[in-house]
């Protein structure tokens, strides 16, 4: 088996680093929907957040859904995902996705059990990184609420702006890298 340093002069190292953290991700069960026929979409109608957009909205045109659970029949925590090269300020916002986008909207978040709403915004990130390497920020569409507040700011996000109905919360990480 090849030394680490031997791995990363490898011209797969690419597919290699995307390989690893799939299989590192995939432990964690991380369920990426885009399609409106994938059956863990019909728990969007769980959400509290924004109840108001439509499953198909959620996977179509730049917008997809992540899902940590345990297995593929139920959810414990959701977490709906647009994809933009700006910050939205308000959810008519969402309609402006981007082919290549550089910043990860978080606009909903919910979860079914303690703790695990905070684990999947984690494991997202990360997803995201691998699946999507333009995207550098991560930042909420948040609803102007206590529990919004305390939630992302317990998990360490830092306000970024506040908007007439919604605050926007961003995570800062740090790139993947693999390391010698």
């Amino acid at each position: 088996m090849p030394g680490l340093r031997q791995i990363l002069v490898n011209p797969s190292v690419t597919q290699l680093t995307h390989n690893i953290f799939n299989t590192l991700i995939n432990t964690v069960m991380i369920h990426h929907i885009n399609t409106p026929s994938n059956t863990m979409l019909s728990f969007v109608k769980d959400d509290p957040v924004r109840p108001e957009i439509s499953s198909d909205y959620r996977v179509s045109n730049g917008r997809i859904v992540l899902v940590l659970s345990e297995n593929e029949t139920s959810p414990d925590a959701m977490v709906c995902v647009s994809f933009h090269d700006s910050i939205p300020e308000k959810v008519s916002d969402l309609d402006n996705t981007s082919e290549t986008p550089t910043t990860a909207i978080f606009y909903t978040i919910w979860s079914y059990r303690p703790g695990k709403g905070a684990e999947l915004l984690i494991n997202a990130v990360a997803w995201l990184q691998v699946n999507y390497p333009s995207i550098t920020r991560f930042v909420t569409l948040s609803p102007k609420t206590p529990m919004a507040r305390r939630f992302h700011l317990k998990n360490g996000a830092a306000i970024f702006r506040e908007n007439e109905f919604t605050t926007n919360y961003e995570y800062t990480v740090s790139p993947i890298q693999l390391s010698e």
